[in-house]
């Protein structure tokens, strides 16, 4: 039983196919086959269900993939620390994002690590339900997270690199839309809003600020990603308030602030005893403009 093969199998359950995983993994399909009948004869337990369709996993196999998926995350890190200490940065970082967050700072700050670090690879969670944000973090699975509160207890140390504004976003020509006017959740109560879906952290807090507000307006429309929302209030779907860094370039004509100013922290949960590749990371992003009116500025000055 070795790292490889742990890997084999988390690819299959990812992939729900053979087939699949193979071409991933850029081996032969018996080849896999052969590996992933090894482990299980080893493990004693069947870790995968074949159906004509492709794979299943039972639940033996969920047990061991958790685990097997904490034993490879390790022993990625391993490697990233030994070259690290050569002076070269390897292996993989990984990252989980709450939604919208360092929509613009985040690819700048990625593109210089690339830049400085051409061999460091980088996965990105973004948005994974809160509770599973919390398991990838207890497991030790996510070497940082960009969020605005630390998951629930989860060993990391925190980094506060700024804070994020929240704008409304209205559709063109709407009559509330006037350069630099502050709106209050309570002009657009008669509005028809565009929210998130029910599970995310995003919409959460719309769900607050509304009920804190006094207001309940209809919702037209959920989106799962927050360009699209802010797309379709431009086709004058309705309004939505979203943080001002993930309104995409070209739409900032289209936000106003809030009154009173909604603002959330912008931290960095960093594994304690971080590496060199966490360093770095840290050290991009810690030169990223985390101000929460630069977009508000930016749409003043054109």
């Amino acid at each position: 039983m070795n790292l490889r093969q742990y890997e084999y199998a988390l690819a299959v359950a990812e992939e729900g196919s053979m087939t699949a995983a193979a071409d991933r993994l850029r081996v032969t399909q018996p080849s896999l086959s052969q590996q992933i009948g090894a482990l299980e004869k080893h493990l004693g337990v069947q870790l995968f269900s074949r159906t004509p369709s492709g794979v299943t996993v039972t639940v033996a196999g969920r047990a061991f993939l958790a685990e097997a998926e904490i034993a490879t995350a390790a022993s990625r890190r391993a490697v990233t620390a030994a070259r690290a200490a050569d002076g070269e940065l390897t292996g993989e970082l990984i990252i989980a994002v709450h939604m919208g967050l360092g929509a613009r700072q985040l690819p700048q700050a990625l593109g210089q690590l690339r830049i400085r670090h051409p061999k460091l690879q980088v996965t990105l969670y973004e948005e994974p339900d809160p509770a599973d944000m919390e398991r990838l973090a207890r497991q030790g699975t996510l070497d940082m997270v960009l969020v605005h509160s630390i998951p629930t207890g989860c060993a990391f140390d925190t980094h506060r690199l700024g804070e994020e504004a929240y704008v409304a976003v209205l559709p063109r020509g709407h009559r509330l839309l006037s350069d630099g006017v502050a709106l209050r959740l309570e002009d657009l109560a008669s509005e028809g809003w565009v929210r998130f879906r029910r599970t995310s952290l995003l919409d959460e807090y719309l769900a607050r600020l509304l009920a804190d507000a006094g207001v309940s307006p209809p919702t037209v429309a959920r989106a799962s990603q927050i360009s699209t929302a802010v797309r379709l209030v431009a086709q004058g779907l309705g309004v939505t308030v979203v943080p001002a860094s993930a309104v995409p370039e070209g739409f900032e004509e289209l936000t106003c602030p809030l009154l009173p100013s909604l603002t959330e922290p912008v931290l960095l949960g960093m594994r304690r005893n971080a590496g060199s590749a966490e360093m770095a990371m840290l050290d991009q992003l810690n030169q990223q403009n985390w101000c929460g009116t630069a977009l508000l500025d930016h749409r003043r000055t054109g």
